[in-house]
């Protein structure tokens, strides 16, 4: 199974000072995950993620090993919400998405 997991930490972190090395070497501890997009956003600096897990089960526990505890760590609020990317193949193959080989 295809899963997206979208998570965006409520915290004001300019990209540019975050260790962000390490934190990619703990990320690819947890199995399952394929993939990682940085995210920051633009003019509050929330910093969060797009990533491609192989299913639900992998992604939450990523969710309950690493990004709760970073929660905890920069004493910020995380929103995740996690996408079904089977449902969604066809119309993303359609639109040239680099998750989804073409045919």
């Amino acid at each position: 199974m295809k899963t997206f997991l979208y998570a965006e930490f409520q915290v004001a972190i300019p990209f540019d000072q975050i260790d962000w090395q390490p934190i990619n070497v703990e990320m690819k501890k947890y199995p399952g995950l394929k993939s990682k997009t940085w995210l920051s956003g633009v003019n509050n600096k929330t910093v969060g993620g797009f990533y491609e897990f192989d299913s639900i089960e992998n992604a939450q526990n990523y969710i309950d090993g690493l990004l709760l505890p970073f929660t905890k760590q920069v004493n910020g609020n995380l929103s995740v919400k996690l996408f079904d990317g089977d449902i969604t193949q066809d119309a993303n193959i359609g639109m040239f998405s680099p998750f989804y080989p073409g045919t």
